[in-house]
C-alpha cells in the first residue's frame, strides 16, 4: 500500500492523530493541581482501561504458537523494560511541564532522534553527512532556545532544569521505542500497548507516593470522582487512543519517514493548542529563532537515517539479485 496511492481517509486519520498527540502537553498543564508523577500515572491507567477490551479480544484471536510466546521469559523481560522506560519517559516529561514552558518542554521531549543519533555514533555506525549536519543544527537550536531562560510564557518560566527534565523524557522514550520494535514484529498492537501502558501507570504510583507529598490528597486511583476526570479521559482517549493508535494505523499505509517528520510538528501544534485553549503564552524571541533550527536539525537526522536505511536495503537487493 505504501508504494501505491494512499486512501484519502488515511490523511484524515494522520492529521487527527498528530493533533491528538500534540494536545497532551497542553492538557497536562491544565490539570497541574495534581502532582506530575500522579498525573502521568492517571493518564496511563485510564489509557490501559480503554485498551483492555481490545487487548482481550486480540488475546482470544491469537494463534497458539504466538500465544505461547507471550509467556516466554525473554518476552516478559522486554515487556517489563518497555513499561519501565514508558514510566520514566512520562514521569520526566510531565514533571518538566511544571518547570518550563510548554513550548520548551515539547521541543526537548521530541528531540529523541538526536538521542538515537548519539547512540548510533557510539555503538552502531558513524553518521552520514546529513545526520551530522542535523545533529549540529539540533544542538545549536537547543542552545539558542535556552537563551530564553527566565522568560515568562503564560504561567511558566523557561528554566534549564525543566528543559533537562524534558530531554530526559526523550532519552527514555528511545528505550521504549527499541522494546516496541522488537515485540511489535509479532505481538498485536492493542495487546502490546495495554501491557506496557498498565505497567507504566502502576510503576508511577509508588514513585508518586515516595516523591510527592501531595499524593495522599488524591490517592493512586483518585481520578474516580475527581473534578479533573473528564480531562484525564480526554488525555487517554485523544492523545493515547486517537493519537498513538492512529499513528500506528497510518504506518500500514504511509512511510515511517513521513510519520516521523509529521511527529516533529508536535512542538508547533502543541504550542498553538496551548495558546488558543489554555493560555500557555507565546514563546520568547530566542525560542522563535532556536526552535525552528532545532526542528530542522531533527528532521535532517530523521531523513538522513532514512537515506542510510534505504541504501542498505538497495544493497541487500542487489546482492540477492546477483546470487
Amino acid at each position: 500500500m505504501r508504494g501505491g496511492s494512499v486512501p484519502a481517509h488515511v490523511w484524515l486519520v494522520l492529521g487527527v492523530a498528530i493533533c491528538g498527540v500534540s494536545s497532551a502537553g497542553a492538557i497536562f498543564t491544565h490539570v497541574d493541581e495534581i502532582p506530575p508523577l500522579l498525573r502521568a500515572s492517571w493518564r496511563l491507567q485510564l489509557t490501559a482501561l480503554i485498551l483492555a477490551p481490545f487487548a482481550l479480544w486480540q488475546v482470544n484471536t491469537l494463534q497458539p504458537d504466538i500465544k505461547s510466546k507471550l509467556y516466554e521469559l525473554s518476552t516478559v523481560k522486554i515487556i517489563l523494560a518497555s513499561g519501565i522506560f514508558l514510566a520514566l519517559h512520562f514521569g520526566f516529561w510531565v514533571t518538566s511541564l511544571d518547570y518550563t514552558s510548554l513550548t520548551h518542554s515539547l521541543l526537548f521531549v521530541t528531540a529523541h532522534p538526536l538521542v538515537i543519533l548519539v547512540g548510533m555514533f557510539f555503538f552502531v555506525r558513524k553518521p552520514n553527512r546529513l545526520e551530522l549536519l542535523g545533529g549540529i543544527a539540533a544542538f545549536a537550536g537547543a542552545a539558542i532556545s535556552m537563551l530564553d531562560t527566565g522568560d515568562v510564557q503564560g504561567d511558566r518560566s523557561v528554566t534549564v532544569f525543566g528543559d533537562q527534565l524534558a530531554f530526559l523524557g526523550a532519552v527514555f522514550v528511545v528505550g521504549y521505542f527499541v522494546c516496541g520494535r522488537i515485540l511489535r514484529e509479532w505481538m498485536p498492537l492493542f495487546l502490546y500497548a495495554f501491557q506496557v501502558t498498565l505497567i507504566g501507570g502502576l510503576l508511577l504510583i509508588p514513585a508518586s507516593w515516595i516523591l510527592e507529598s501531595e499524593f495522599s490528597n488524591f490517592g493512586a486511583f483518585g481520578y474516580f470522582g475527581h473534578e479533573t476526570l473528564l480531562w484525564f479521559v480526554l488525555l487517554a482517549f485523544i492523545a493515547g487512543i486517537l493519537g498513538h493508535t492512529g499513528i500506528n494505523y497510518c504506518l500500514k499505509h504511509v512511510s515511517p519517514l513521513l510519520i516521523s517528520i509529521s511527529v516533529t510538528l508536535e512542538p508547533v501544534l502543541g504550542s498553538i493548542i496551548g495558546w488558543m485553549f489554555f493560555s500557555t503564552g507565546v514563546p520568547g524571541t530566542w525560542t522563535w529563532i532556536g526552535g525552528p533550527i532545532l526542528m530542522i536539525g531533527i528532521i535532517s537526522i530523521v531523513y538522513g537515517e532514512h537515506l542510510t536505511n534505504q541504501t542498505s536495503l538497495d544493497n541487500m537487493k542487489e546482492l540477492v539479485e546477483a546470487e
